[in-house]
C-alpha cells in the first residue's frame, strides 16, 4: 500500500520516509528513535514503530471524528476541550481507555439524578 508519491520519489532516487511507505501520517522514524532512546527494551523490532504509529493515528482519527460530531451537535465549527471530553465519555471503549485521564477545561457530562426531577402528576380529573 505504497502511495503514488512515495513510488515516484523512490523511482527518482529521493529519500522516502518510513511513514510514507506505510501510508501513515504519524512519524514512524521519530517513534523508532524514541523507542530506542527510552530504554523500554534492549532491541526494537523493525515493524514496532510502524505498528505504533498506525495505532496512534487510528486513535487520533477516532477521537477527532467523535469530537467533530460533538462540535457539530453544538453548532460549533471548532473543536474545543469540552467536545473532546464529551466524545471520550460518551464512547464506551474510549472512556475505558482514558478512564483516569483528566481533560483540562473539559467539564463533566450532564447528568441529573432521577430522584431530583419533579414528580409527574396526573391532572386528568379537573375538579
Amino acid at each position: 500500500m505504497v502511495g503514488k508519491k512515495a513510488m515516484k520519489e523512490a523511482a527518482s532516487g529521493n529519500h522516502v520516509s518510513v511513514s510514507s511507505r506505510a501510508g501513515l501520517q504519524f512519524p514512524a522514524g521519530r517513534l523508532r528513535r524514541l523507542l530506542k532512546k527510552g530504554n523500554y527494551a534492549d532491541r526494537v523490532g523493525a515493524g514496532a514503530s510502524i505498528y505504533m504509529a498506525a495505532v496512534l493515528e487510528y486513535l487520533c482519527a477516532e477521537l477527532l471524528e467523535l469530537a467533530g460530531n460533538a462540535a457539530r451537535d453544538n453548532k460549533k465549527a471548532r473543536i474545543n476541550p469540552r467536545h473532546l471530553q464529551l466524545a471520550v465519555r460518551n464512547d464506551e471503549e474510549l472512556n475505558k481507555l482514558l478512564a483516569h485521564v483528566t481533560i483540562a477545561a473539559g467539564g463533566v457530562l450532564p447528568n441529573i439524578q432521577s430522584v431530583l426531577l419533579p414528580k409527574k402528576t396526573n391532572e386528568s380529573s379537573v375538579g
